[in-house]
């Protein structure tokens, strides 16, 4: 498979004259943030100069994030007329993104979430609450178990709305948290062990062609993912 050859490596899905989408790694930045840690949209700039000899900056558009210790399909716009046409897409509900979890517990066979969520800014971390309240939005997913075991589940995510930390606070407060969430597990995992929560599926309308994209990943062999065959 071709990948960016940066470090970190990040596996290239699909790439043309208008998209570049890729598998980002888990503990990668989205975009660059205050600790100068290396991010996807400045190490997909980094390959796009070197393997296409760029002179000068690089254009290069991140119309969607995934947060920092979330792994999988992410699309990145090569012109700003793709950036554009992808956005509009997004902003009316269009781009289908496809999660799956590991958590602890056993899940129902599937369940629809709505909760209404207050994010803390200072601490950035987010609260769901059963009612509306003041500075709350309103966040919907509905899941299904494809995998289970005494003690794990594998649920599938699909978002109605798209709320920051929305699957990890929805399956938390329903006595699910996400394997290795050190920001919402009840026992403490640690900074250093890898968030189970992957975005596996991303479908979308070509910005130029008129066709749907479809791209797909799998779990990677390691932990947690490896306690179950896919």
């Amino acid at each position: 498979m071709k990948s960016t050859r940066t470090r970190p490596n990040i596996p290239i899905i699909y790439e043309d004259n208008h998209l570049l989408v890729i598998d980002k790694p888990a503990g990668v930045l989205s975009q660059e943030d205050h600790t100068g840690d290396p991010d996807i949209l400045n190490l997909c700039k980094e390959y796009i100069k070197k393997e296409y000899k760029k002179p000068g900056d690089v254009w290069l558009g991140l119309v969607h994030r995934l947060d920092r210790p979330v792994s999988g399909l992410m699309v990145l716009a090569k012109t700003s007329k793709a950036a554009s046409r992808i956005s509009e897409e997004i902003r009316k509900n269009r781009m289908n993104k496809t999660y799956w979890a590991l958590v602890y517990g056993m899940t129902p066979m599937d369940s629809t979430l709505v909760h209404h969520l207050q994010k803390d800014r200072r601490t950035n971390t987010v609260k769901a609450y059963k009612s509306s309240k003041k500075k709350t939005k309103e966040a919907k997913l509905h899941f299904e178990t494809i995998k289970q075991s005494a003690h794990y589940s594998v649920v599938e995510v699909d978002l109605v709305t798209g709320r920051p930390h929305q699957i990890r606070v929805q399956l938390e407060k329903i006595g699910h948290p996400i394997w290795g969430d050190y920001k919402y597990a009840e026992e403490d995992t640690g900074p250093g062990k890898s968030l189970a929560l992957r975005a596996v599926r991303l479908e979308f309308k070509h910005p130029t062609l008129d066709k749907m994209m479809k791209f797909s990943v799998k779990p990677p062999k390691q932990q947690p993912w490896d306690i179950f065959e896919y």
